[in-house]
C-alpha cells in the first residue's frame, strides 16, 4: 500500500501542470484577438465643451469679426469685436495718462448690453490695506473685521467690492497708495458708473442707508466736508475742511484727468518736495513737510474752482463719513430710539429676508426725525490698527475699544436678520437670539 501511494504522486503532478499550460494558451489566444480587433474597432474619440469648433469666429486684421455671436441683453458674453481692451498701448498704470475714456467706455458697454441696463447707477467699493502683515498684535483681527463690515454692506445693497493689499505702484504708499488702485478700477470695470473708495478704518455704521445718487446727477466727485471752508477764507485755509479717505468718482474722462492731476503732487512725481512745501505753507494747520493727498485735493478745488470744483460736491447734510470720536457716544442712544419707533410699528420690526432690507428701510425712514438717524460711516481717522501707532490724543486703548463698539453696532443690524444679537457693544463674543416680534 504504501508502495502504490508513492508512485500515484507523480502523475497527478503532471496533470495539474499540464492544466494551467492549457489554460494559460487560451487567456494568451483571447488577450491577441482582442488587440487585434482594437486596430479594426478604435474607441471612438469623444471630444469635451473645450475641443475647438469647426466654425470658431474668425477675428480679421481689421478687426472685422467672421461668425462672432451677437451677446443678448440678458446674458453677459465677450463679442470678439475689438474694444479698447485689444489696444496694446492700453497701460493700467496711473503713469499713463488716459485719453477718450467716455467714447471707449461707451462702446464698450454698446458690445456688452447687459451690462449697459442699470449702468448709471452701478457701484463698485473699493478698499484695501498693506500687503505686509500687521506689527499690532490685533491688527489683522481688525483688519478682517473692518473688511467683513465693507462685505455685509456690499451684500445687502447689491454692490461689488475690490480690497487690494499690493501696492500697484513702488512709490506711492500709505494714503497715495489709493490713487493707482483707483484708476486701474476704472478700467477693470467699465461696467459701473462709481468707484467708491473707502479707507480701511472707515466703518459702515448704517446698513441699510443707501447713498442718495440722483442728488450728484451733476457731479463726477463726492467728499465730505464743509464747503464754506475749501472755497473762502483764501488766507487763513485749512487742510481738514474735506476728508479725502472716503470718495466716490465718477468713472469718466473728467475723473481720469483729475486722478493723474491729484497723484501728480504724490511720492511717483519729481515736485513731491516742492508740492509739500507749497501746502505747508497754505495750511495753517498743516506740520508734516511732506505732501498729503487731502491737502492735495483742497488745494486742486480752491485754485481750479472752474475745472475741478465745480463738479465736486461737498457732501455736509449726512455722514458720508464722519469723525469718530464725535459719533461712537451716540450708538445706544440711537439704539433705544429705533426700538421705541419700532414698538410703535408692529410693521417695522416684523422678520423679513435680508434682501429687503432696503425695503424696510424706506417704511422706517418717516419715522426717524424724531428717533435719530443713524451715522452712516464712522471713520477713526487717526486711529492705526494695523502698526498701533496712533495718534497721542487717543488715550491708551480707546481707538480699539470704540472701533470694537463701532464693529458690534454694525453687526447687530446684519445679525438680526439672522435671529441674533450683540447685547452688549462691548463683548463681540457673545450674541443673543431674538424672541419673535423683538422689541414688542
Amino acid at each position: 500500500m504504501a508502495k502504490s501511494t508513492f508512485q500515484n504522486k507523480p502523475r497527478t503532478c503532471v496533470c495539474l501542470a499540464n492544466t494551467f499550460l492549457f489554460l494559460s494558451l487560451v487567456l494568451f489566444l483571447l488577450l491577441l484577438l482582442w488587440t487585434l480587433s482594437s486596430f479594426y474597432n478604435p474607441i471612438p474619440i469623444i471630444h469635451s465643451s473645450f475641443t475647438k469648433p469647426k466654425n470658431e469666429p474668425k477675428l480679421e486684421p481689421d478687426g472685422v469679426v467672421v461668425g462672432s455671436p451677437n451677446c443678448a441683453a440678458h446674458e453677459p458674453c465677450d463679442p470678439l469685436e475689438k474694444s479698447f481692451y485689444d489696444d496694446p498701448g492700453l497701460s493700467y498704470s496711473i503713469e499713463k495718462p488716459m485719453k477718450n475714456w467716455d467714447e471707449k467706455r461707451t462702446d464698450w458697454l454698446k458690445q456688452h448690453p447687459s451690462f449697459a441696463t442699470g449702468a448709471r447707477d452701478r457701484i463698485l467699493v473699493v478698499t484695501g490695506s498693506q500687503p505686509l502683515p500687521c506689527e499690532n498684535p490685533i491688527g489683522d483681527h481688525l483688519l478682517l473685521r473692518l473688511f467683513k463690515n465693507k462685505v455685509d454692506y456690499c451684500r445687502i445693497h447689491g454692490y461689488d467690492i475690490f480690497y487690494n493689499n499690493a501696492y500697484l505702484h513702488p512709490k506711492m504708499d500709505t494714503y497715495w497708495a489709493k490713487f493707482p488702485v483707483v484708476r486701474a478700477a476704472m478700467l477693470a470695470h467699465p461696467e459701473v458708473e462709481w468707484i467708491w473708495w473707502i479707507d480701511s478704518d472707515a466703518v459702515f455704521t448704517d446698513m441699510e442707508f443707501k447713498v442718495p445718487l440722483d442728488r450728484y446727477k451733476d457731479h463726477n466727485l463726492v467728499v465730505y466736508g464743509w464747503p464754506n471752508l475749501v472755497y473762502e477764507d483764501k488766507g487763513n485755509k485749512s487742510g481738514k475742511s474735506l476728508n479725502a479717505g472716503v470718495f466716490m468718482i465718477r468713472n469718466c474722462q473728467w475723473s481720469m484727468d483729475l486722478v493723474n492731476d491729484w497723484a501728480e503732487m504724490g511720492p511717483n512725481s519729481p515736485n513731491y518736495e516742492k508740492w509739500g512745501q507749497i501746502q505747508l505753507s497754505t495750511f495753517k494747520d498743516k506740520t508734516n513737510p511732506h505732501s498729503d493727498d487731502q491737502s492735495a485735493l483742497i488745494y486742486l478745488l480752491f485754485k481750479y474752482k472752474d475745472k475741478w470744483g465745480n463738479k465736486t460736491y461737498i457732501e455736509s447734510e449726512y455722514y458720508f463719513q464722519g469723525y469718530w470720536v464725535e459719533i461712537v457716544k451716540t450708538y445706544e442712544k440711537i439704539t433705544e430710539g429705533y426700538k421705541e419707533v419700532e414698538i410703535l410699528g408692529p410693521t417695522l420690526r416684523r422678520r423679513h429676508a435680508e434682501k429687503l432690507s432696503e425695503y424696510y428701510a424706506k417704511l422706517r425712514e418717516p419715522y426717524l426725525e424724531d428717533a435719530g438717524y443713524k451715522p452712516f460711516v464712522t471713520h477713526f481717522t487717526g486711529c492705526h490698527q494695523c502698526n498701533g501707532n496712533n495718534n497721542p490724543m487717543y488715550v491708551g486703548d480707546t481707538c480699539w475699544v470704540e472701533m470694537q463698539r463701532a464693529l458690534n453696532f454694525a453687526d447687530n443690524q446684519v445679525l438680526r436678520n439672522y435671529g441674533y444679537v450683540h447685547p452688549d457693544l462691548m463683548n463681540s463674543s457673545f450674541v443673543s437670539p431674538l424672541p419673535f416680534d423683538y422689541p414688542a
